[in-house]
């Protein structure tokens, strides 16, 4: 068994180079740290066994076997973008927010990027074109498209996307936004001061941390519930609740105040009282902010904490369940967690990785234009609305005429967009324009809302139209559950020309079963 045992370098060294792909000693920790693999030895001298190292690594190589028997053999395993670690389908400015159901830069590079393979054997796109996404949502699109020389328009119903993209693809002046963080933080760091919830919530972290450590040892504890040694749900449980009295007894001791009362809304039903206060005066600073790109990203960065500080569970924070109150069995991180009872933690840290995040983008930007506007794709005027915030810009799109469109329309029935951000909405008392969403969940996905949907993108698509080229590409990514995309091709006077079925392998959701998505390449109807 010893000759078998290898240290982590050893072993991101062997897995790089069975793989044939970098395997880096983060990589190999993660896999200890999540009970992937066992551990053996100390911290300091931490080995893994290369047999079992390669038992893990054989399993996931049958992936693309698996999941062909279950979607098809047509499934296009080349753009699954298997080879990528987290951090670059995540690069720079892609993870300033969070956001359901945008897609990885890189399928948007693919076909944005005017390099030749042996798959993609055409140029759709090439530097100084101007591209239009008319569902811009997270703004991916507008930031690839930079990135690759590409001038890029992008349009959202939700005043709030549109404000993610923007903040993504603005320059700044970081020692400005850097001082007007330090401004910020310190306030709020002596509000905290000022009252016992932080006291509460040292001393909290303090009895949990010895809780944890015998109950919990990481990452013995969760090597056996993956391996299932231990049924982790029911001894979660009762450990959770043999927790629970220490906590009742140190909610009473510091007086914390956990819920509010008043106006029934998101805020008050999702944050504990503490949290809204923060929340509150770290919003009314930002008001003070007088230069709008920084009010702006300040926004953004509190958003981000506030989303990180609803009361519910970790494992939860996607698609809220309930409110969570005490302390809990958490299924994510294997240890009995808690609510948030402060914002300040994630402030400091949203803050550093923002200006981290768009530095790195700062290096790569090339000079050129990008911008999303607020509005209804199906109706807007793209020039009249463009004229109002770049006159130049929207000049050149009267004279070149828009290249094409990348975008990812919504999926019937599966998001309600201005829901997903609601506690931004709220705080910033932002104007709500959901009934103008196409195929958002609350509608279902009968047949009544599928024919929404096709009239939708439709419409979409014919006013579109007004400004593209003659031999426009357009590339819709979408999962096309209802076969509806013939149907709207035709009706916008499109035919597709080619379709790509990708398996879609990053999903942040808690569903990890075999799932497709398509992008279809569409032309007009009387082109080549």
């Amino acid at each position: 068994m010893s000759e078998d045992l290898i240290s982590i370098k050893d072993a991101s060294l062997w897995a790089s180079e069975f793989l044939n792909k970098e395997v880096t000693p983060s990589n190999i920790s993660y896999l200890v740290n999540y009970g992937k693999i066992t551990k053996f030895g100390e911290n300091g001298s931490t080995q893994v066994s290369r047999a079992e190292l390669k038992e893990y690594y054989q399993k996931l190589s049958k992936k693309e076997e698996l999941w062909k028997e279950k979607l098809g053999d047509d499934l296009n395993w080349k753009l699954s973008f298997e080879s990528l670690k987290e951090s670059e389908t995540t690069k720079h400015v892609h993870r300033l927010h969070p956001y359901k159901g945008k897609f990885i830069p890189q399928l948007v590079e693919y076909f944005l990027d005017s390099h030749v393979d042996d798959f993609k054997k055409e140029v759709y796109f090439k530097k100084g074109d101007i591209v239009l996404d008319p569902f811009c949502g997270s703004g991916t699109t507008l930031v690839q498209a930079n990135e690759l020389g590409i001038h890029a328009i992008g349009v959202d119903v939700s005043i709030f996307n549109t404000l993610i993209s923007n903040c993504k693809i603005k320059k700044y002046d970081f020692k400005l936004l850097e001082r007007y963080i330090s401004v910020i933080t310190k306030g709020l760091d002596e509000f905290d001061k000022k009252n016992h919830t932080s006291a509460f919530e040292k001393e909290l972290l303090e009895e949990l941390a010895i809780y944890n450590k015998e109950f919990f040892p990481s990452p013995e504890y969760k090597a056996k519930v993956q391996k299932k040694l231990v049924d982790g749900k029911k001894y979660g449980k009762e450990k959770e609740l043999e927790f629970l009295d220490k906590y009742n007894n140190l909610i009473k001791k510091h007086k914390i105040e956990l819920l509010t009362s008043g106006e029934d809304n998101f805020i008050n039903k999702w944050f504990i009282k503490h949290v809204i206060n923060e929340l509150e005066f770290v919003a009314n600073e930002i008001e003070q902010v007088e230069l709008p790109e920084i009010k702006e990203i300040l926004k953004i960065i509190l958003s981000r904490t506030m989303r990180s500080c609803r009361a519910t569970t970790h494992s939860d924070l996607a698609t809220l369940k309930e409110a969570v109150t005490t302390t809990y069995y958490c299924t994510k991180h294997f240890k009995i967690c808690k609510p948030s009872f402060s914002i300040l933690k994630w402030w400091r840290t949203y803050s550093k990785d923002a200006i981290k995040r768009l530095k790195q983008f700062d290096s790569v930007r090339t000079q050129t234009n990008q911008i999303c506007l607020t509005g209804d794709s199906r109706s807007i005027d793209i020039i009249e609305k463009l004229n109002l915030v770049d006159s130049n810009f929207a000049k050149d799109v009267v004279t070149k005429k828009i290249n094409g469109i990348f975008s990812s329309p919504p999926y019937v029935g599966v998001i309600d967009y201005h829901e997903q951000h609601a506690y931004a909405y709220d705080l910033f008392e932002l104007e709500r324009k959901e009934s103008l969403e196409i195929g958002p969940l609350y509608k279902g996905q009968g047949k009544a809302a599928q024919q929404s949907y096709v009239e939708g993108i439709v419409k979409v698509l014919l006013n579109s139209k007004k400004y593209l080229i003659d031999n426009y590409d357009v590339f819709l990514v979408a999962n096309d559950k209802y076969n509806l995309y013939q149907e709207i091709a035709t009706k916008a006077g499109m035919k597709i020309v080619n379709q790509y079925k990708r398996p879609v392998l990053n999903r942040t959701e808690k569903d990890k079963n075999a799932y497709a998505e398509i992008i279809f390449h569409l032309k007009d109807k009387n082109g080549e």
